[in-house]
């Protein structure tokens, strides 16, 4: 039936905020900031926003990334001459580049990188600060500290890209630059410089696991809303009191592919396909320029890419048929 098909929240319900629950730690006075209602975010979800708690690492977190934010937009419209409607215009081809590669490890000039590095550290505490609030949250919750460990999944891949692997080559100029399509740019470029990243085999696990945690979201979700006509959407209640939500969720999957996805099961699932997805990523690039120089080559030694000996095509067809 169509009204079942929620895609969407149908109804939005309107009333006090919710403050959420104080404990020992006094939480509720410290909690900052009013609280919202917003129909748009209603329409995916709790139309709430806030109270927001920062805390000391929260504030670090907000005030290192909007010195790296407004270094890094600076730099950009500097290089319009200040011009607005050029920043705008170009917005998506302008960059801050990592220094020149004469440079190495040394701190560069502000002009050839400077302001670069000047931002990067801005950036990295601001990241590391936000980390810090996550896992003292959930601490003071008395939370598992699942979110922490998967935020730190992430951080390792910004850190290999952006640390790591540029101490490992020697040269600053192996970070990746600020900016949309130049991002991305680095990207192309890195892949063709190192064999194609293609043939690396972390690569390939990374992107297995991202296209995985995205089917495995997708599949989960699906089946929420399929069933909150049953009260499906109230997970944790369906874990511990069964009923015809979980039931039918359960015999669905059961049925399609012969598993039994619980709802405790599928997040799980879930969580460790997304975390190994910038795990084995960063793996992948800190190898690459430090341990393997061309992944095709070797690919092919070790017999993960075709090797090429043998003639293909036409040719080889009237070779055999000679």
């Amino acid at each position: 039936m169509a009204e079942y098909q929620n895609i969407f929240t149908q109804v939005q319900v309107r009333g006090p905020g919710d403050w959420g629950m104080d404990n020992e730690n006094n939480l509720m006075e410290e909690r900052v900031g009013g609280i919202g209602s917003f129909s748009i975010l209603g329409w995916l979800g709790n139309a709430q926003l806030g109270p927001i708690y920062l805390g000391y690492s929260g504030v670090a977190s907000l005030f290192a990334g909007a010195v790296a934010f407004f270094i890094i937009g600076l730099n950009m419209l500097a290089q319009v001459d200040w011009s607005i409607v050029q920043f705008l215009r170009q917005g998506f081809w302008l960059a801050l580049e990592p220094p020149s590669p004469e440079y190495g490890l040394q701190f560069p000039p502000l002009h050839d990188g400077g302001w670069y590095m000047i931002a990067s550290f801005f950036l990295l505490f601001s990241v590391l600060a936000m980390w810090v609030r996550t896992y003292r949250l959930a601490a003071e919750h008395k939370m598992g500290k699942h979110i922490a460990w998967a935020f730190a999944a992430a951080i390792w891949l910004f850190l290999v890209l952006g640390l790591f692997r540029p101490i490992l080559m020697g040269s600053w100029s192996e970070m990746v630059p600020y900016g949309i399509f130049p991002h991305l740019d680095w990207t192309t470029a890195f892949s063709i410089r190192y064999g194609n990243l293609y043939y690396n085999p972390f690569h390939a696990l990374s992107i297995a696991f991202l296209y995985g945690s995205a089917l495995l979201f997708a599949m989960h979700g699906g089946t929420i809303l399929a069933v909150t006509r049953f009260g499906g959407d109230r997970e944790l209640e369906q874990i511990y009191d069964r009923g015809t939500a979980a039931e039918r969720g359960a015999l669905f999957w059961r049925w399609t592919m012969g598993f039994n996805a619980t709802f405790e099961g599928i997040h799980r699932w879930a969580w460790w396909f997304a975390v190994l997805t910038p795990i084995t990523g960063g793996i992948g690039i800190l190898l690459t320029g430090t341990v393997v120089d061309n992944w095709f080559i070797w690919a092919q030694e070790h017999h993960f890419a075709p090797s090429y000996d043998q003639p293909y095509g036409f040719e080889a067809y009237m070779g055999q048929g000679g």
